[in-house]
């Protein structure tokens, strides 16, 4: 059974929300929170690709800009302005960010990185890359019958010294 239109367009119109620990709210010298406080809640929704193609044309390189337009894009509720997210400190603005790439399926987890750095086509691309000085764009234009006889040259040269 295939998905529908509709179910894609679905995760557009979802809102999480989530906790910030007061120690992210209100950071304090030896890190605990302050008074007793108890976390807050911030309702966010996943960017779409829309929104990371304005944000990525808007920010070009400027990682703080792409943080400020990230949030603005996503927080739901309480309503931003662009001048407070920008006057936010960094490590609230860091929480968000990543709860954002979170749900909006931009970020992976440890696990998942080290299964990706694994996986045998990318040992091999990093090895190809590493031992003829290719860029990874040289190396992923290359066809599987290509990877593999270049491997093996590297392989009888090895054996051979």
């Amino acid at each position: 059974m295939f998905v529908t239109p509709e179910e894609l367009l679905a995760g557009k119109d979802l809102t999480f929300e989530i906790a910030i620990p007061p120690e992210v709210l209100h950071p304090s010298p030896d890190g605990k929170p302050q008074n007793g406080e108890a976390a807050k809640k911030i309702k966010l929704r996943p960017l779409t690709v829309k929104d990371v193609q304005l944000i990525a044309r808007a920010a070009k390189d400027d990682e703080v800009l792409t943080s400020v337009l990230m949030i603005g894009r996503a927080v739901v509720e309480p309503q931003l302005k662009q001048s407070e997210i920008a006057n936010m400190h960094s490590g609230l603005v860091r929480f968000l960010v990543d709860a954002i790439n979170r749900i909006s399926g931009l970020s992976t987890t440890e696990d998942e990185v080290r299964e990706i750095t694994e996986s045998p086509i990318v040992r091999a691309f990093f090895v190809l890359a590493r031992e003829f000085n290719w860029t990874p764009q040289q190396v992923k234009e290359m066809t599987v019958g290509q990877i593999l006889g270049y491997l093996e040259m590297l392989n009888q040269t090895k054996r051979a010294s």
